[in-house]
């Protein structure tokens, strides 16, 4: 009979056998060797990943390490035969002649962008005399039927109108539509984070804001002007901001093109009335003699937060060299300045109604449902996951008490 045991132990697969081996040691929970004098047990692999990165050091190491890498190539270029490394690079040649027609392309979108400013431009000049009271839309102009409106029975529609033209009657009669621009930059976040309580006032005489595209032959810019009815703050009807932009690829860096970019603004000077200059304000300091001890006061003139600061923007020297504070100014500003160029000029109704906020609320709304989705997904895995304990979890933490 042991014969026969020794003979099927022997015809045992080796892999059998090792499974064999685990099952009893689980099974048991000893090991053979702890029993061994002298024996020391290593921590095991998982124990030694989890105890280094919970050592800051060797985490500060490995982050220095990975930020080294970013931007650097995998190494698989270098281990390409030389012939294949010459074929890749007339692919690069190919893509920087890419580049080269891609350029083309946004000159001529530029072109289109001019040829259609003056389609759009009758329609904004009437916009803006329906704003300013210089024109006042006839009855067939102002029939909208808003989506509340559509199932309404005419006797609704007939007592909302005498309603409302009773509250006509009641309230002054406004002329145009009153702050219809600064309701436009209040509603929009990228804007009204520039506005101070002392723009306002000004803000209410702007009466319209055109795009205007450089002329046929001249380098690609554009420019924002903002005009404004006369008023007690400045001379000035009209402020100016003025976009350079490039669209060519970079000699020394050619796969870095991607469409037109700014290269640099400039403003306008703005001819304010004596003691309406917002953007600066007067500060007093009291300073202290060294020696005689004695406290005079010093009045200085410092820089004041304002929207109209956007007419003063940094200027760039010809090296293209800026600090950072002067960097991160510019970055803004050309995001205003095309935000203003592509979104607001051209729908700036819905801006004042809060429509397009609201589609823009909706966009944001969607990728806050994938959020949640991809959240829902994480948690599926660790449920799924044979060494997950829920009762780890059992205790979540406290919730955050808004101050």
């Amino acid at each position: 009979m042991a014969d026969m045991d020794n003979k099927d132990q022997a015809e045992l697969d080796p892999a059998d056998l090792e499974d064999v081996e685990d099952v009893e040691e689980e099974e048991t929970g000893e090991d053979v060797n702890s029993k061994v004098p002298g024996f020391v047990r290593l921590p095991s692999a998982r124990q030694l990943t989890v105890q280094m990165m919970q050592n800051p050091q060797i985490l500060a190491a490995l982050q220095e390490r990975l930020d080294g890498l970013v931007g650097s190539p995998s190494g698989y270029m270098e281990s390409l035969p030389k012939v294949v490394k010459r074929r890749v690079n007339a692919l690069k040649n190919l893509q920087v002649k890419c580049a080269h027609i891609e350029a083309k392309f946004y000159e001529e979108v530029h072109e289109l962008e001019r040829k259609y400013a003056a389609l759009y431009q009758p329609l904004f000049d009437k916009r803006s005399d329906i704003v300013k009271a210089a024109y006042e839309p006839t009855e067939e102009e102002c029939e909208w039927k808003a989506d509340e409106e559509e199932e309404l029975t005419e006797e609704m529609k007939e007592k909302a109108k005498v309603e409302e033209e009773k509250k006509d009657e009641e309230k002054e009669d406004p002329k145009g539509i009153p702050e219809f621009w600064l309701t436009v930059f209040k509603n929009v976040d990228l804007l009204s984070d520039m506005l101070q309580e002392h723009d306002e006032p000004i803000l209410k005489h702007l009466q319209d804001i055109k795009v205007k595209f450089s002329d046929p032959g001249q380098p690609m810019s554009f420019s924002l002007e903002f005009y404004f009815e006369p008023n007690e703050f400045f001379t000035n009807t009209l402020l100016t901001k003025t976009y350079k932009m490039r669209s060519e690829p970079d000699e020394n860096d050619p796969f870095s093109f991607d469409g037109p970019e700014i290269m640099g603004c400039t403003g306008c000077t703005i001819d304010w009335t004596k003691g309406k200059n917002i953007t600066l304000k007067t500060i007093k300091k009291k300073q202290k003699h060294k020696g005689r001890g004695t406290v005079r006061t010093v009045t200085k003139t410092v820089p004041n937060d304002s929207f109209f600061n956007f007419f003063t923007p940094p200027d760039v020297p010809e090296s293209g060299d800026l600090d950072e504070d002067s960097e991160a100014v510019l970055a803004a500003d050309f995001e205003i300045g095309h935000f203003i160029r592509e979104r607001i000029v051209p729908r700036a109704v819905l801006y004042f109604t809060g429509e397009a906020i609201e589609d823009d609320d909706d966009d944001y709304d969607e990728e806050g449902e994938e959020a949640d989705d991809e959240e829902g997904e994480e948690e599926g895995e660790e449920e799924n996951d044979p060494d997950y304990d829920p009762k780890k979890d059992a205790n979540p933490p406290a919730e955050c008490k808004q101050q």
